[in-house]
């Protein structure tokens, strides 16, 4: 049985037959590749975007999730019910005074990623943009990846009641994640285990 005949038969039962999606194409350079920058070393490439949830009483909640492409980490997860240009900016202000600048950062065409004052602000630090194309959420495969993790081993799982339980919750997982769980791509490693090795003084000692 092929496709055509099963839209005759939908058709005939009164269904809808559903469109056919258009293909489609990538951007390709004449040596076969496709076109994206792939991080190569720690703070090359960062990429951010937002997670949705709502509180038990229905109440939205918003989530930026920051990682390092290379390494997987996740560098920040902050939960708010909601955010603003300001706000992304201010939650990378933080990351950049903690661990430096990236060369490059990843994001989609949302509003708050793609606000002039923040465009702005990262071209005064040398860091450089990349947006992905509107409906090509596999351009930002690696966040969407961490997206979708955050989501089955933590958010289906939970029921939260207060913004400060879950920005508890979420911490709670995001440190258990970076350091305990391992990750299949990174020889089953977690992201920052040096983060729990001991130090060379603790040796020392």
């Amino acid at each position: 049985m092929n496709h055509k005949r099963v839209e005759r038969i939908w058709r005939q039962e009164g269904l809808k037959v559903p469109k056919r999606q258009p293909k489609r194409g990538r951007l390709w350079l004449t040596d076969g590749s496709c076109i994206r920058l792939r991080p190569e070393y720690r703070d090359h490439v960062w990429s951010y975007d937002f997670v949705h949830e709502r509180t038990h009483d229905g109440r939205p909640l918003r989530m930026l999730t920051i990682i390092d492409e290379y390494s997987r980490e996740c560098l920040a997860i902050r939960v708010e019910r909601r955010f603003s240009s300001r706000d992304v900016l201010m939650t990378l202000a933080r990351l950049f005074i903690q661990r430096g600048t990236p060369d490059y950062i990843r994001s989609d065409n949302g509003p708050e990623l793609t606000a002039k004052a923040l465009r702005d602000w990262l071209k005064r630090l040398g860091v450089k943009t990349l947006f992905i194309e509107p409906g090509s959420p596999w351009e930002n495969g690696y966040n969407e990846s961490f997206n979708g993790k955050l989501r089955d081993e933590l958010l289906n799982r939970e029921i939260f009641y207060t913004l400060r339980e879950a920005k508890v919750l979420v911490e709670r997982w995001r440190k258990e994640y970076n350091r305990i769980r391992p990750h299949s791509s990174l020889g089953y490693r977690p992201p920052a285990p040096e983060a729990i090795k001991p130090s060379t003084m603790d040796r020392a000692v």
